[in-house]
C-alpha cells in the first residue's frame, strides 16, 4: 500500500485554448474568455502526449491502487491527478471528502417499471450535497497554487448560481480561508430554502438580483471583465477539469469496461456534461478505456436551448438563446448556456470517436421530471429534480427506440434530495403554479395522517391514550392480531 501514498512526480504544462479563434495563453493568470475574441477556453496539457508512454493497464492500476490511499490529497478527485490539473502541488490540493460518490444499480422493480437495466450516481453525496464540489476542489486548489505563486493578501471569489454552485463555492471558500472570500449572486426568490441556507451557513455574502441565472450571469461576467475577481461558474476552465471526475469514476466503477453502457446527464449551463465528454475521450486517447460510452443530454421544455440546437436539420445549425419559464430542474433553467461552445467541440469529436448516436440530446416534460424523481426516490434512490429529469430522459429515450435492450443505463443524480423536498412538497400539495405546467396524479400524494387528537390524548389517562392510539392505528393499517 504504500505506493499509493507517494505523489505523483509527473508535472503538466498546461494552457489556455480559445475555442474560438485557437488562441492560447498562460496559466500564471486566471482568464475566462479569449481577450480577442470573448470565447470560451479548454485547458490543455501540452505534455499529454508523455502519458501515451504509459499502457493503459499501467494506469488502471495505478489509479485502482490510489483508490485505497489515505494521502487526503490522492482520496478525493486527484486520485487521477495526471489527467486532471498536473501542475498543482500537493500541498496545494483542497480536500472534503468530494469525489468517489456511489454508483446505486436500480431495484428490480424500478428497472421493471422503466424496462431498462439503471443505476444512479449519487453526486448529493459529496460534501455540499452536489456534483459541483468536484469542481470546486479543483477550482480553489488552482487558486490555492496561484496565491502561493503571487503571494496575493485579497482574493474575493464570486459566482452566479441558482444554488449548487453557491452553496459549494461558500463551503470550499469557508475551509481555505484568508486570502480568500466568497461572495454569491442569487435569482432572487428562484433558489430553495434549503440552498439558501447553505453558502448564508458559510458564511459568504449573498447577494440577489431580480430575475433568472441568465441574469446574474450576466453581472458576474461583467465583474469578470472588469475587476480583480475569481470567477467560479463553470467559465472557469478549472471548474470543467474537476468535474471530468465524474467520468474517470464510472469508468473505474465499472472495471474500465464501458462498453453497452449509457450515460444521462442534464445540460443545465453544459459544464458537467462538457467534462463529462473530455473525460473519457481522455481515458480513450490513454488506452484506459476501450470504447465510448453512449452520452444523453436531458434539457427540460421550460430550457431546451442545446436540444433545439441539434434538432435542427439543416447544417450549419445555429445556436440561440432562449427565454426559459420555471423549472423544478432549478439548476438546469439556463436559457443561454456558457459551455455551449464547448459542449459543440467535444461533441464533434465524440461522435467521430463513438460512432453515431454516441452523443444525444433529448428533451422532457416539466411534469414527467417531478414524477420521475418521486419515483426513483420511491424505489430507495436520493435523487434531486435533476436526477428526475435523467430518468425523464431514459424514458424518452425508451419511448424514442434510442436504447439498446440490456444497455445500462447510468443516470447522473447531481444533488441530493433534500435540497428540492420544497418541489415534492408542492406536487403532494397540488400548488404549482400554471407556469410550471404540472398537474399532481392524487394517487402519487403522500401527507402525513393524524393517529390520535390532542385533545383525546389529554382527555385518556396514560395507558388508555396507549391502547387508543394502537387501535387507531390498527384500523389504519388493517392489522391482523398475532396467531390468526
Amino acid at each position: 500500500m504504500r505506493e499509493a501514498n507517494i505523489f505523483p512526480s509527473y508535472r503538466g504544462e498546461m494552457e489556455y485554448v480559445c475555442l474560438g479563434c485557437q488562441s492560447r495563453y498562460p496559466i500564471d493568470e486566471l482568464h475566462y474568455t479569449c481577450p480577442k475574441c470573448k470565447g470560451v477556453f479548454l485547458l490543455e496539457d501540452t505534455r499529454f502526449s508523455e502519458l501515451e508512454k504509459t499502457s493503459g493497464q499501467t494506469w488502471r492500476d495505478i489509479f485502482d491502487l490510489r483508490a485505497a490511499t489515505k494521502n487526503s490529497a490522492l482520496r478525493g478527485i486527484f486520485r487521477f491527478y495526471e489527467l486532471m490539473a498536473p501542475v498543482v502541488a500537493e500541498e496545494h490540493i483542497v480536500y472534503l471528502g468530494e469525489g468517489n460518490t456511489p454508483v446505486t444499480r436500480s431495484s428490480p422493480a424500478l428497472e421493471l417499471l422503466v424496462g431498462q437495466p439503471m443505476a444512479f450516481k449519487n453526486d448529493g453525496q459529496n460534501p455540499s450535497a452536489s456534483f459541483k464540489d468536484r469542481g470546486m476542489a479543483c477550482a480553489y486548489s488552482y487558486l490555492r497554487h496561484l496565491v502561493a505563486k503571487h503571494q496575493w493578501d485579497n482574493v474575493l471569489t464570486i459566482c452566479a448560481s441558482t444554488g449548487d454552485t453557491s452553496a459549494a463555492a461558500a463551503l470550499y471558500a469557508a475551509y481555505v480561508g484568508a486570502p480568500l472570500t466568497s461572495v454569491v449572486l442569487l435569482p432572487q426568490g428562484k433558489v430553495t430554502a434549503q440552498q439558501l441556507s447553505q453558502p448564508l451557513g458559510s458564511g459568504a455574502r449573498v447577494l440577489e438580483i431580480p430575475g433568472v441565472f441568465d441574469d446574474c450571469m450576466k453581472v458576474v461576467e461583467y465583474l469578470a471583465d472588469h475587476y480583480r475577481v475569481a470567477l467560479l461558474n463553470s467559465k472557469n476552465a478549472w471548474r470543467i477539469l474537476g468535474q471530468e471526475s465524474y467520468a474517470f469514476e464510472v469508468a473505474q466503477w465499472y472495471d474500465w469496461d464501458l462498453h453497452g453502457k449509457a450515460v444521462f446527464v442534464p445540460i443545465g449551463n453544459a459544464g458537467n456534461v462538457t467534462a463529462i465528454m473530455s473525460g473519457f475521450l481522455k481515458l480513450l486517447r490513454l488506452g484506459i478505456i476501450e470504447s465510448l460510452p453512449r452520452i444523453f443530454g436531458v434539457q427540460s421544455e421550460h430550457a431546451d436551448p442545446v436540444f433545439r440546437y441539434y434538432a435542427q436539420e439543416t447544417t450549419p445549425r445555429k445556436f440561440e438563446a432562449v427565454k426559459v419559464r420555471p423549472s423544478v430542474a432549478q439548476a438546469a433553467m439556463i436559457g443561454n448556456p456558457v459551455s455551449f461552445p464547448r459542449v459543440a467541440y467535444l461533441a464533434e469529436q465524440y461522435v467521430k470517436l463513438g460512432g453515431g448516436g454516441s452523443f444525444q440530446i433529448v428533451q422532457v416534460s416539466e411534469q414527467r421530471i417531478i414524477e420521475s424523481m418521486l419515483l426513483a426516490n420511491r424505489h430507495g434512490h436520493i435523487a434531486c429534480t435533476q436526477g428526475g429529469e435523467c430518468l425523464a430522459g431514459l424514458l424518452k429515450a425508451k419511448e424514442l427506440g434510442l436504447l439498446d435492450e440490456g444497455e445500462l443505463a447510468i443516470l447522473d443524480a447531481t444533488a441530493h434530495a433534500l435540497k428540492f423536498a420544497g418541489f415534492q412538497d408542492m406536487y403532494f400539495q397540488n400548488s404549482f403554479g400554471p407556469e410550471y405546467e404540472i398537474t399532481p396524479d392524487a394517487q402519487l400524494s403522500n401527507a402525513p395522517r393524524l393517529v390520535i387528537s390532542q385533545q383525546e390524548k389529554d382527555r385518556l389517562p396514560e395507558d388508555g391514550f396507549t391502547v387508543q392510539a394502537a387501535q387507531n392505528v390498527v384500523e389504519i393499517l388493517g392489522l391482523d392480531k398475532r396467531g390468526m
